[in-house]
């Protein structure tokens, strides 16, 4: 189908005619960002992520006649993603990272003689690991406004919470960001 074709306009197809190829192209538009936002709330984990991100896309399938369009569909579909990831959650109550772990196996200063890459693969292991530490809602609210590039109204949208606790939990997030990659700041 070609690109020039609306969201909109896929998603009518599908409600209307149950345009099965209609909704292959929205899953192949947006598979990629749902992905990525499933991986950076799975602290990672990309087989959890795609598992997720499958059933996101069933889910979105099958109450895609319930979508109002009073958001982007990205957004609706960031939200089923989001509850898929919550409920998988609380079915497996995964365990972050323990506190005393040493977030300082790859330093800053034992990467200062490495090349870029080295030091960028370091600074990635540790905004892993500093994401790891952050509550479900601080990591979710970060992922959606600094990954997904959402205002905070979206995110709160998404989340299902008020715009003030996504405020929150973004100042709380970046503090704790920010007291665990200390060693990051330029001099």
């Amino acid at each position: 189908m070609p690109s020039t074709i609306s969201d909109a306009q896929l998603i009518a197809r599908v409600v209307v005619t149950d345009d099965r190829h209609a909704f292959g192209e929205l899953v192949r538009r947006h598979q990629s960002a749902v992905r990525a936002t499933l991986r950076k709330l799975t602290s990672g984990n990309a087989a959890l992520a795609d598992d997720l991100a499958q059933e996101t896309f069933l889910l979105a399938y099958r109450n895609l006649k319930s979508f109002r369009q009073e958001a982007k569909f990205s957004t609706w579909l960031y939200r089923i993603a989001y509850n898929v990831f919550l409920g998988d959650a609380r079915k497996t109550k995964e365990s972050q990272l323990p506190e005393d772990m040493d977030i300082d196996e790859i330093s800053p200063a034992a990467s200062e003689d490495a090349t870029g890459a080295a030091r960028q693969s370091a600074l990635k292991i540790d905004l892993e690991r500093a994401m790891s530490v952050l509550s479900d809602a601080e990591r979710a609210a970060i992922v959606q406004c600094y990954h997904n590039d959402l205002s905070h109204e979206e995110a709160a949208s998404v989340l299902g919470c008020p715009v003030g606790t996504v405020k929150t939990h973004i100042l709380r997030a970046k503090q704790k960001l920010k007291a665990r990659l200390g060693a990051w700041a330029p001099e």
